[in-house]
């Protein structure tokens, strides 16, 4: 499989990439960062037409032309807690952006899409075919196995049967297909007929300054009188077992000087505001995502910072937040398999450690060992940085660019 730190090929374009995703820019989510930046990076080499379900993202149509040229594919949104309701609007984009391809794409374009939501692929696939069309598939979340790790469907039930049927079916007719972690190809080519070299690895990357961040006694967001702050923040949605860190603490409480510094959003961050209602315990404070511009300061607060991962999640989650705590330099507790990329990230890189995802008995035991020795959780943070030179946006949209070339001269 190609390595992400190839050097760039002699680039070859289509005439043009058509990109069908839900989430772009002015969208404030880091998915509609990342695919904003994609399609810049596209535009340096031919023309790009976005097909977005995002207000307000649509292109002047009064001047000239722009590249990328955004055309808004506009559906009513649901609240996340109306399934009925979100289930019709995930169905009605997938409708829209099939029209949307049919009508935009022609024979010698690109068509690239992203899984999320995750029937959007198959519509945008589908009608990308139809044009005679090239298409390429950015993998951020691996469905229906990312549902039956969740416990939603059952490994034996008809839904997962019928989508792993149309995965096959879509992952043999791309022509590339783009993952973020190197534990997701093994379950991709477990399809049949889908090969290693059909598979590119293409991080994601920090959004973040890379250096490592001296511990600031001046810090607003760092407990007093703590000798060692463990972390956890970001979206705390079905992948994550926030409460596997709550427990760590309550099994840490009596520890003099370790804290932990709770933040997030998602049904996790829920769990865990109702864990310490009940349970009040004096060695754990929650705070309210900071906003964009306390990030740095927030995430410099703790020594280290733990990813939670509920058991057989690897290959299915995306390790996004791993990068900007690699960027401020703190060492990262994982706890997830050994085969998840951010096991692989941390063990590979000696920045951490790696527990068994949902063994709250294991963490508090990295914990105490981070506790036990403040100067090799420094130098973890130092190296850190280091490692993070490699998830940057240049050589993450130099490969992005190089794949559209290698598409070209396949066909």
């Amino acid at each position: 499989m190609p390595s992400e730190f190839e050097k760039p090929r002699r680039r070859e374009t289509f005439n043009r990439v058509v990109l069908a995703t839900q989430y772009y820019p002015p969208d404030p989510t880091s998915t509609a960062t990342y695919i904003g930046k994609i399609a810049e990076a596209f535009a340096v080499d031919t023309e790009v037409v976005v097909l977005s379900a995002t207000k307000q993202s649509e292109s002047p149509r009064d001047g000239a032309r722009t590249n990328p040229f955004v055309i808004e594919q506009i559906i009513p949104r649901a609240k996340k807690t109306a399934v009925v309701s979100r289930a019709l609007s995930v169905l009605a984009l997938s409708i829209s952006m099939f029209f949307g391809v049919l009508k935009h794409a022609r024979k010698n374009d690109l068509v690239f899409c992203v899984t999320n939501p995750f029937t959007l692929p198959y519509a945008v696939v589908l009608a990308a075919k139809l044009r005679g069309a090239a298409t390429e598939l950015l993998i951020y979340d691996v469905y229906p196995e990312a549902l039956v790790a969740a416990g939603f469907i059952g490994s034996g039930s008809p839904l997962n049967k019928l989508l792993r049927l149309l995965n096959g079916i879509m992952f043999r007719a791309l022509d590339s297909i783009v993952v973020v972690g190197r534990d997701v190809p093994p379950l991709l080519t477990k399809y049949r007929g889908v090969k290693a070299e059909k598979l590119h690895f293409i991080p994601n990357w920090t959004f973040l300054p890379i250096g490592y961040r001296d511990l600031a006694p001046s810090n607003r967001y760092r407990p007093r009188d703590a000798h060692l702050v463990v972390g956890l923040s970001g979206n705390l949605g079905f992948t994550h077992d926030p409460a596997t860190v709550f427990a760590a603490a309550r099994i840490l409480r009596n520890e003099a000087g370790i804290h932990f510094l709770l933040s997030g959003w998602g049904m996790g961050w829920k769990q865990l505001n109702a864990l310490q209602s009940a349970e009040q315990l004096p060695n754990v404070t929650l705070i309210e995502p900071v906003p964009a511009e306390h990030l740095v300061e927030f995430l410099s607060a703790a020594d280290v910072w733990a990813i939670p991962y509920r058991r057989n999640m690897a290959g299915v989650s995306i390790p996004s937040r791993l990068y900007n705590l690699l960027a401020i330099g703190r060492a990262v507790i994982a706890g997830s398999e050994d085969h998840s990329e951010a096991a692989i990230e941390v063990a590979g890189e000696n920045i951490g450690w790696v527990v068994p995802p949902e063994d709250p008995a294991r963490l508090a035991e990295a914990i105490r060992a981070a506790a036990a020795n403040p100067d090799q959780v420094v130098q973890m943070g130092r190296s850190a940085t280091v490692a993070a030179e490699k998830f940057t946006e240049d050589a993450a949209l130099a490969r992005y660019r190089d794949i559209v070339a290698e598409i070209r001269a396949g066909r």
